[in-house]
């Protein structure tokens, strides 16, 4: 079994690289954000990026560092399939996740404004933003010193593959497709 974990800045493609692993290569989708979407809604709280982030850290205090990456990780476990977790924000995510076998991290970025055109496009629930607010997002998600709250920057130095994502969605899945050949290839010379 392959898990592979994404981070990556905000719209630099994670969820396009999720779509293709899921549609061509048959992995199981594992998302953070479907899960505090989720927490939220039994909560009867509004679902924004604020909101979101807020019970992020406040799981992760509660629980530990790596606790939204090992309750997805129960359920990956579960299944027969290749899976794919995303996002992953905080090193504590990444060094769970690296206690088992078969795990590899890949990080997406692409220009600011590519990534907020992106943003723009994709007109998701959290989406609504001027560009300020857009870079004040990243700002408060790339760096913290606190093991409970985004690193972005710590998880992308952390990662195993890195693909820049300033092309065409086609450049972007040719990008993971290398990738994906690559671990398999790997994964077979480990068991040979």
């Amino acid at each position: 079994m392959i898990i592979i974990g994404i981070t990556g800045t905000l719209g630099a493609g994670k969820q396009t690289i999720v779509d293709y692993l899921v549609k061509s290569r048959g992995f199981k989708h594992f998302s953070v954000r479907e899960y505090l979407v989720k927490r939220l809604k039994r909560e009867g709280r509004a679902i924004n990026r604020d909101t979101m982030v807020e019970l992020a850290n406040r799981l992760r205090k509660q629980n530990g560092p790596s606790f939204l990456a090992e309750e997805l990780l129960k359920e990956a476990k579960k299944t027969d399939k290749n899976c794919v977790i995303e996002s992953i924000r905080t090193e504590g995510e990444i060094k769970a996740l690296r206690k088992i076998g078969g795990f590899f991290l890949l990080a997406v970025d692409a220009k600011q404004e590519e990534r907020y055109k992106r943003i723009l496009a994709r007109d998701g629930e959290t989406d609504h933003v001027d560009f300020n607010r857009f870079l004040l997002d990243e700002v408060r998600e790339m760096t913290s010193r606190d093991p409970n709250k985004q690193n972005l920057r710590r998880c992308m130095e952390l990662a195993d593959y890195t693909i820049i994502n300033n092309g065409t969605v086609e450049d972007l899945e040719k990008g993971v497709l290398k990738i994906i050949h690559e671990i398999e290839k790997g994964s077979k010379e480990r068991k040979g």
